[in-house]
């Protein structure tokens, strides 16, 4: 079971993976960008080897450049910026996306022995068919928003700038979900599904049909760990999902079961992530394959809730 309390809210996953990696105070590693729910688990899995790089240093390339010194990586949380007055098609989106991304691949550039880890979401293959895998190898990668587009443009940028002396590792993970680390909010459907129970509904994008690949934020947090203990020879692009997947109708009905609440269908599946994440790759590449069950996430997500 996966356990969240807001007086315990380091985990035994991450204090063991902690131990397995190896990293320690020797290993200085940045974060930067960081957001309210991925970035906070991965300082706690980093523990003293932890660098925060805060949003005044990015404007400050003495600064930046100081904070760095001592770091061998850094990880970026490449995310849609926190002012919640932008949305995620807002043309201002992309540009602050850019502007916020620019000053680590300079800094990068500047230092030349930083493993540069990119930090973000999935974007569907729009020829995308239900019973295939959405992103493998293979796949083309098309935004689905200006937010991703903002996304993309960084990936695209580190790409390009990789070396064998800095290397970039692109993680690209599908619906995580979680509780945030102090134990203040949930993150994800699973969660937000779980709290609209309590009022009698779930609400299912589509016509329920679709499906979805859940991942845990600590097994993503897991494989950034992973990453950064084995970095790639140059550059590399990494999927994260369990490579399982339920239809929202299956899902929905999980929680009928549970609680007796309804299903409201039709709702906006604008913003959704719906998919198979072809798990195959993450698993030859770092022999690793999430542990976190469904079934524990939504455990983790009804004790949350109070049901």
């Amino acid at each position: 079971m996966v356990r969240r309390t807001n007086q315990t809210p380091i985990t035994d996953t991450l204090l063991g993976l902690r131990r397995r990696s190896g990293i320690g105070v020797a290993m200085k590693v940045a974060v930067s960008a960081p957001d309210r729910f991925v970035a906070p688990y991965v300082m706690e899995m980093l523990g003293d080897s932890a660098v925060e790089i805060p949003p005044e240093a990015m404007k400050d390339p003495i600064t930046l450049d100081a904070l760095l010194t001592s770091c061998t990586a850094i990880v970026h949380i490449n995310s849609k910026p926190a002012d919640s007055t932008l949305g995620r098609n807002d043309r201002e989106t992309l540009l602050r996306m850019r502007e916020q991304s620019r000053p680590i691949l300079d800094a990068v550039d500047r230092h030349g022995g930083l493993h540069l880890i990119i930090v973000g979401t999935l974007r569907v293959h729009p020829q995308w068919k239900p019973d295939e895998p959405y992103y493998g190898h293979d796949s083309t990668l098309a935004p689905r928003d200006t937010a991703a587009e903002g996304q993309l443009w960084m990936e695209e940028m580190a790409l390009e700038r990789a070396q064998a002396e800095r290397p970039v590792s692109i993680i690209r993970a599908s619906n995580v979900q979680g509780v945030l680390l102090d134990g203040s909010e949930g993150n994800g459907l699973i969660h937000r599904w779980a709290m609209e129970c309590m009022m009698g509904w779930v609400n299912i994008p589509g016509d329920g049909s679709d499906v979805k690949d859940f991942v845990h934020v600590q097994d993503l947090v897991a494989i950034i760990g992973a990453v950064l203990e084995n970095p790639p020879p140059t550059r590399e692009s990494i999927s994260v999902g369990s490579g399982k997947a339920i239809s929202m109708s299956d899902l929905a009905a999980i929680y009928n079961q549970k609680t007796g609440c309804e299903s409201e269908y039709g709702q906006d599946e604008s913003q959704e992530v719906f998919g198979i994440v072809d798990a195959r790759d993450l698993e030859m590449r770092l022999g690793f394959a999430p542990q976190i069950s469904l079934e524990e996430m939504l455990e983790e997500a009804f004790e949350f809730a109070g049901h």
